[in-house]
């Protein structure tokens, strides 16, 4: 059963999947002309009308992939869905499709449309949480902080928190530095990683600011620290910022991205 939703876009679903299967079809068409004697002159007009079909269904499917992104991304900067692979799940059944696009395409609708709805805004909201971010790391300077996330990539948006990563062997001593402090913690949670027989945690500290932000201290094992982490949207290192590179962004470039091409 489909919601109004979906039968309009059904149409255009359909097409994409004609243009897909007529392409199929030409291919395997063409790969057994091969095999026939004289058959040159029925290669070059499949050739041909393979020609015609690839642009089509090529435009298509990118235009598809594009609405599935746009939904699922607005899925998740409405606080439908927290994670990206939900949401694309979610926005391809909304679609009745089974296409589903890169975390980078979703990522990208998610900054686009950030700026339409929030604006200038969204360029004040970006400084005054990196301005809390320095705060909070200069409060835990002992335990090697990094500014990590959208508020360290330039991609924050009304829904988004500072994510800080620290490293420590102790958690126990980041919880009381932070308690001396005035931040709020809101929660704390403990996850375990399983790497073969070696178990490691990280601890979760949540915490609420006096502006109405919120913060994620993420409590890594020092072992952890020369370790490259690949980001699972962008696909590149996650560097983030230390505490000194912060203090020079904020001096020279506020709103400076850290998004690859």
């Amino acid at each position: 059963t489909y919601t109004m939703r979906q039968k309009r876009s059904c149409p255009y679903v359909m097409l994409a999947l004609e243009n897909l299967r007529l392409y199929r079809d030409l291919k395997l068409r063409l790969k057994r002309s091969r095999r026939r004697p004289r058959g040159k002159k029925s290669r070059l007009r499949l050739k041909n009308e393979l020609e015609m079909v690839i642009p089509e269904n090529l435009n298509d499917t990118r235009s598809l992939r594009k609405r599935i992104a746009r939904e699922a991304a607005f899925l998740i900067y409405t606080s439908q869905e927290k994670e990206y692979k939900q949401a694309k799940r979610k926005a391809a059944e909304i679609l009745g499709v089974r296409i589903l696009p890169s975390n980078r395409e979703v990522a990208d609708e998610l900054d686009a449309i950030a700026e339409e709805i929030e604006g200038k805004a969204r360029l004040k909201r970006l400084l005054r949480m990196r301005k809390e971010a320095l705060e909070i790391m200069r409060c835990l300077e002992d335990y090697e902080p990094r500014l990590i996330g959208s508020v360290w990539r330039g991609t924050a948006h009304k829904n988004s928190d500072i994510d800080i990563t620290v490293f420590s062997h102790d958690p126990r001593d980041v919880l009381k530095r932070i308690a001396k402090s005035n931040f709020k913690i809101i929660k704390v949670e403990e996850n375990v990683i399983a790497e073969g027989e070696d178990k490691r945690s990280t601890f979760h500290i949540h915490l609420t600011l006096p502006s109405g932000d919120e913060a994620e201290i993420v409590v890594r094992d020092p072992r952890d620290r020369m370790k490259d982490e690949i980001c699972e949207i962008y696909g590149d290192v996650i560097k983030g910022l230390s505490l000194i590179e912060l203090k020079k962004i904020l001096k020279s470039d506020p709103y400076r991205r850290f998004v690859p091409e």
